[in-house]
Formats: structure tokens, sequence, C-alpha cells
């Protein structure tokens, strides 16, 4: 139950505002408060506040951005308290929001509550609120940027929609693509037994899992956070559907970590400045997650670079020197995907540790794909010899993959539940068509 601590905690905020208005009106001389208070449970609240170990001020900001998600009207209520009368304290700060009728907190509430008029004190507050705090840099809590030329602390405090989910819920949703996350989550109930890849493919892939497992160690146990960047970056090519967006999900799977696929067509925008929006939104989303972040058609961004010959290509390599610099700095997995390595401008590739080629299966590893495609419900006619199978139709595992499903959905349809011969190849000829071998 999560209950008890927010309702223990929401006690005690309400407690150290009311001794800072008592201070205020003259009542005491100072706020006898000290430490944090909350039940020291399993519960998702005390859970966050016991792993971040926050002090008394940012305990106080922490709850004073909370308040409005789990008890609208609160700060009302007190200020209610203080001005029976109505009228306005500007003291306090706040504001008023499109839609939320109470009063939502800004770095001048949190200024007035934790410091009053104690101007050293106030400026500390203003450091909490600094992007060089550990609130921001983890992205938990942060100032609503303002209008040039109004307070900077005039801001509303921000707790990230997740962090508010782990703090009341106990669960945070992984978040969904729209407009300010162009990325969606990929799954796949396929594991590595699935996949067949060239064993060269498949040796680098399991480069990138040591990298994974061992990175930790690396960095903090053996010293290296100061020699080397954080993350790694590898880049996939190679023809459609030869496994490059489901090797980025197994590993994902194998490793325990969310996969997000970014489709980097979609993100860059002909307006200018735009793409740099997008692209920090979902970096921003992402930092301190420990995704794994598979970019789709790379080469929208990082195509052939020329000479800049207008303000669209100045423009479009700010973009694109704008994506390596967050790359870098990204502290998880990062891949990029594309068809042609060639597409790839050659000077970026040695921002990434390694460059994995996916080619056309070879005869040997189709014929373990085509051996394994089929559930066990068909029946596979004698006139089928997989091995000549695969040594005839040069195809991906994506096209066998669809060459299955049509087999399968026609037995079920005309209820033979066998494939034969003439079936497979009606249906690898049309997968042929489809992909333009065949006019």
């Amino acid at each position: 139950m999560n209950s008890p601590s927010l309702s223990a905690a929401l006690v005690y905020l309400q407690t150290v505002i009311a001794g800072r208005f008592k201070v205020h009106t003259g009542q005491v001389s100072e706020i006898d408060i000290g430490g944090i208070a909350y039940f020291k449970d399993e519960s998702p609240f005390a859970m966050f506040i016991k792993a971040h170990q926050p002090s008394f001020d940012e305990y106080i900001l922490l709850l004073l951005a909370l308040v409005p998600h789990v008890e609208p009207y609160f700060l009302n209520k007190i200020i209610a308290e203080y001005l029976p009368q109505g009228g306005d304290f500007p003291e306090f700060g706040g504001v008023k929001g499109t839609n939320h009728r109470g009063i939502l907190p800004t770095g001048e509430t949190a200024q007035f509550v934790l410091a009053g008029d104690d101007l050293e004190k106030r400026l500390e507050v203003q450091c909490l609120l600094s992007s060089e705090h550990w609130f921001a840099r983890q992205h938990i809590l942060w100032l609503e940027p303002v209008r040039e030329g109004e307070p900077l602390m005039s801001g509303r405090l921000i707790l990230d929609p997740e962090i508010v989910e782990q703090l009341t819920t106990g669960t945070v949703s992984k978040p969904r693509f729209s407009i300010d996350f162009p990325a969606e989550h990929i799954e796949t109930e396929m594991d590595w037994g699935d996949l067949v890849l060239h064993p060269n493919t498949l040796r680098q892939i399991r480069e990138i899992e040591n990298w994974i497992k061992h990175n930790d160690m690396l960095l903090h146990d053996w010293g290296m956070k100061k020699k080397i960047k954080p993350g790694y970056r590898a880049l996939f090519y190679g023809p459609p559907g030869t496994g490059k967006t489901l090797t980025a999900t197994l590993l994902g799977k194998q490793t325990g970590k969310d996969v997000f696929r970014i489709d980097l067509s979609r993100v860059v925008s002909k307006y200018i400045g735009e793409t740099e929006k997008n692209l920090s939104r979902l970096f921003d989303k992402a930092e301190n997650k420990n995704w794994i972040l598979f970019f789709d058609e790379a080469d929208a961004l990082f195509g052939k670079r020329t000479d800049i010959r207008d303000a669209h290509d100045k423009y479009a390599n700010q973009e694109v020197a704008y994506l390596l610099q967050r790359i870098e700095t990204y502290a998880g997995l990062v891949i990029l995907a594309t068809n042609q390595r060639g597409n790839i401008d050659d000077a970026f590739i040695r921002r990434f540790q390694c460059v994995i080629h996916f080619p056309m299966p070879r005869s040997e590893e189709r014929f373990e794909i085509w051996r394994n495609a089929f559930p066990p419900q068909i029946e596979i006619a004698k006139d089928i010899d997989w091995q000549q199978v695969a040594a005839r139709f040069e195809i991906t595992g994506a096209g066998i993959m669809n060459v299955t499903h049509f087999c399968a959905v026609e037995a079920l349809a005309d209820q033979s539940r066998i494939l034969n011969i003439k079936r497979l190849e009606a249906a690898i000829l049309r997968e042929y068509v489809k992909e333009g071998k065949v006019v």
C-alpha cells in the first residue's frame, strides 16, 4: 500500500508550510523542523526516497511538485486558512493551469516555503532547481521555462510524469509513440534459436552482448569511466528482411532492457530547429532509463554530406551534429540501421564501436530457416526437399516467413493442412513479385 506513506508525507508538508506562514506572520521566529518523514516500508514512495536519499530541502521540493497530482486543492486550502477573507498572496508564488483549477507550485513557492525572506537561502533553493542538480540531470524535477524577461523562478515545478507514476501507483507505463516521443516500443516472442545469421554477424552480436553485461564493471570497478565515452554505438547494415530489427529486439529481451525503434524519416522535419527539438525530447526521455535505442532508416539523416551551398545544407549538417552529440553522450546502447553501408558518410563511421553486416542468407542459412519455419500442424509433402528449395530460391528470412504465413493461411482455408511443392513455389513467386524480382 502506497497511501499511508503518501498521507504521512502530505501531513508533513502541511506542517512545514504552516510553519513558514507562522514565521511570515510573526507568530514564531523560526521553523523548528528537520529531517524527512515517511513510513519506512516497502511502498513505492518509500522505496524511491530510500533509493535517492534526498535532503530536507530536496524532499520538500519533491512533495511540492507531487502534491497537485495527488491532492489538487492542497495548496488552495492552506492559503484559505491564512486568508479567510480571500485575496492573493503573491509571496507564495504559484500559477493557474489550463485545465487544473488549483494552485500549481512554482520556484517562487519553493523559495517561500524553504527560505521565506532569507535571500541567501532563497539563492540556495534556486541552485536546487538548476540544470546541474541531480534532479535535472536525472530528469526527475525541473523548472518550466518562462517567457523571456520573466523571473526564472516564476516557472512551474515540473515532476516527470514517470516519476509521478512511480511515486503514486508504483508502476511506470511505457511511453507511447507521439509527436513528443517519436519512438515505439518493440518486443518479440522469438528467441536467439529462432534467428539464423551468418556466423560472422552472430560473432559481432555476441560482442555487443558482452558490452551490455560487463560495461558497469569496466567503467566503475576498473576505473575506465574517465578514459572512454559512455554507451555503445553500433551500425547495422544489410538488405531489408535480414534480421536487423529482430536482432536489436532480441538483444533487449536477452538482457532485460526495453527497446525503442525510432524511424528517423519521421523525426526529420523540414522546419528549421524542429528536428533537434524532436531528438531532444526523445533523448531527454531516454536518459537514465538504460533503454536500447534503435534508429531505423538512418540514412534519412546520416546520408552522404555535400558542400554547403545554401541555408538548408547548413541546417542539415547542424541536425547531424546534434544527433551525433546526443548519441555519443547517451550511456546506453544505440543502434543505427541502414540498407546500404555506402549510404552512410564515412566521417560518421568512426563514431561507432562496431559496424555489422547483415548479408542475404546463404543457402545453408536459408535451409535452417525453411526447416523450422512451418508449424507442426502442417504436413510437409514428400516432394519438398528443403535443401533444394534453399539452394534454388534466394530469399531473406523475412521473405521466408511471409511465404510461410501465406501458405499456412491457405492450408487452413482449404482445410488440407498439407504443403506441397506447387503451393510453396506459387507463394515464393508471389513474394518475388512483391519484391520486384519478377515482372
